[in-house]
């Protein structure tokens, strides 16, 4: 059971770090409304959320694999919560740009600490156990979402998350550890690698579908009743959630990499729904195959690069979030202005990139550890 503790908590951990991503959706209205400001600048919160989230996660990974997990994700528990009790008392806009830019980064170190735990730990099943962890991200947001949408006021449900968040995350940051014995790639020498920009550009790429929907739901599905609409935004989580595990057990079947492509290429048939206003099929697609893009990408990461420096390697990988965030939130908003055909035929040619792009790297890339059951994941 000693291992298998650092599921539980990586998942606990995960559940309240899906909130600043997939409650988004059930929030932006909120703040919209209470902060008086219009869909296009309160967007710039989601964009702050990515920047700071991925931006800070190399920084946050490099303390947790120099001087252990435990200190680093204490702090960061501390700044996560600090960003829903800011966001609560803020008086304008701009001052909860603030605050929730500090939450995120607090939220984007503890990603890759627990993320990382079932990397780390589970060598063997490493896409799985990374999938089991990953689901706390879709089911959190699920129980969030629904009362959020019935509270009509911003302030006291950002309260008692940051309540919550400030009671028991600090606990469990005192339960980390990370395994002794490991190797792999330094970050020096794996930022110097072709075949690590090549995983990061087609990260970016593939990840763009997911943060459009996570984004702006709200907004592509105008037109739906308001009902449908609050049952899509609720079940997108779940269904986020729910396709790290089962493509993570496919992927250490089949191959983390060959997986992965698939998966992109999955995601390209939820760009297509979009474009054909085949809203709640896009939703699903891509919640299902989107929300296991970042756990299948630390993977690809973790096999190429080895697993000794994974939590910084990964963190420096995740700051394409920021890049895809500017993409899925800013530019998809700025040209759905414009057309929502040439913001869904953005979509499309993201995610084709994506898959495109490590597909031509499938027969290159080369294991950091030998072992065979690293080798598999090819």
């Amino acid at each position: 059971m000693r291992k298998e503790k650092f599921i539980i908590i990586g998942f606990i951990i995960m559940s309240f770090n899906s909130l600043y991503q997939y409650s988004w959706n059930a929030l932006e209205p909120l703040l919209r409304e209470g902060f008086n400001v219009s869909i296009v600048e309160i967007s710039l919160g989601f964009s702050l959320f990515t920047i700071f989230s991925s931006g800070f996660q190399p920084l946050g990974g490099n303390f947790a694999d120099k001087i252990g997990p435990r200190k680093v994700a204490l702090l960061s528990s501390i700044l996560s919560a600090l960003g829903f009790l800011g966001t609560s008392f803020s008086p304008s806009v701009y001052i909860f740009f603030i605050f929730w830019s500090l939450g995120s980064i607090g939220e984007g170190i503890l990603y890759g600490i627990a993320s990382n735990l079932a990397v780390k730990w589970f060598k063997k099943r490493m896409a799985f156990a990374t999938g089991l962890v990953s689901l706390g991200i879709g089911l959190g947001s699920a129980l969030a979402d629904p009362f959020i949408l019935m509270s009509g006021n911003f302030r006291l449900v950002t309260l008692i998350i940051g309540l919550t968040e400030l009671i028991i995350l600090p606990i469990l940051s005192l339960l980390i550890e990370y395994p002794t014995l490991e190797s792999g790639k330094s970050p020096k020498e794996a930022v110097l690698s072709r075949t690590f920009w090549l995983i990061y550009l087609s990260f970016v790429t593939a990840t763009v579908p997911l943060l459009v929907i996570s984004s702006s739901l709200s907004i592509i599905g105008k037109a739906l009743p308001f009902q449908e609409l609050s049952i899509l935004i609720s079940i997108f989580p779940i269904l986020s959630g729910s396709g790290r595990p089962i493509f993570g057990h496919i992927a250490d079947k089949l191959g983390v990499i060959k997986t992965t492509v698939i998966v992109d290429t999955i995601i390209i048939l939820g760009g297509a729904s979009l474009l054909f206003s085949q809203i709640i099929p896009a939703v699903v697609i891509i919640g299902l195959a989107g929300g296991a893009v970042t756990t299948l990408y630390f993977n690809v990461s973790g096999i190429v690069f080895g697993t000794r420096y994974s939590t910084v390697n990964n963190g420096i990988l995740y700051t394409g979030k920021a890049v895809a965030g500017f993409l899925g939130s800013v530019i998809f908003n700025y040209l759905f202005l414009i057309s929502p055909f040439l913001a869904y035929l953005f979509v499309i040619i993201s995610s084709t990139i994506g898959a495109v792009t490590l597909y031509g790297i499938f027969h290159h890339a080369q294991p950091a550890e030998g072992s065979s059951q690293i080798r598999r994941g090819l």
